[in-house]
């Protein structure tokens, strides 16, 4: 299971109580103890823009975000996301379950392959 998840949200952003919500269920689910939960506020846009914001609110689960089919870069504004049921300001319960439980079965994934440079172990035969 994830080690954490944290909620990140704009001020006053109307969606924060539902994400929170579906989270404490989609927590609720899984077996074993509870992930860490934290919630950070992203306080501008300036900061939205250093942090790479995605929009609000953005789950992350073990750092990673795991909803990144919303396109687009920075953005001080609400976030949508795609769902069984269409689009929606929080990822639904079984989508939260999803990555919170893939997280804890899958191995670590390289976001870019590692130079292979000559010499190095991994060139070796």
């Amino acid at each position: 299971m994830a080690q954490g998840a944290t909620v990140q949200h704009v001020p006053g952003c109307p969606n924060l109580a539902l994400v929170l919500d579906r989270l404490a269920s989609a927590l609720a689910r899984l077996d074993g103890p509870p992930p860490e939960v934290s919630i950070e506020e992203i306080a501008d846009p300036d900061e939205a823009a250093r942090r790479a914001f995605p929009g609000s609110p953005t789950v992350l689960v073990d750092g990673l975000d795991r909803f990144t089919d919303t396109g687009g870069g920075p953005a001080f504004a609400c976030r949508t996301y795609h769902t069984a049921a269409g689009v929606d300001g929080a990822p639904s319960v079984e989508q939260l379950v999803a990555v919170l439980a893939d997280i804890a079965t899958s191995p670590p994934r390289l976001l870019r392959p590692c130079a292979r440079r000559p010499g190095h172990p991994a060139t070796r035969p």
